[in-house]
């Protein structure tokens, strides 16, 4: 099936931000694919309608081929501690 690797740390860090003020649709930060990590394209960190997105495309490694598409949405669970 296979297996892919990315850092999460720079949508913890948005989501560590203050943003309110800012337009739906504000980029937070870009991450270019490299060695270091399985992107196969620039995956943004967004400001979108109140809530901090990032959407990735990952090449999947140890397999002939495929990609698999994710988005991160942070969702506060009742009863659990935030960031």
């Amino acid at each position: 099936m296979g297996d892919a690797e990315f850092d999460i740390r720079p949508y913890i860090e948005a989501l560590k931000m203050n943003l309110s003020g800012l337009p739906s649709g504000t980029i937070i930060s870009k991450i270019q694919p490299s060695r270091s990590n399985c992107l196969a394209e620039e995956s943004s960190v967004i400001w979108k309608e109140g809530k901090v997105v990032q959407d990735l495309c990952l090449r999947l490694r140890n397999v002939e081929c495929g990609e698999v598409e994710l988005q991160f949405q942070w969702i506060d669970l009742p009863g659990a501690k935030g960031l």
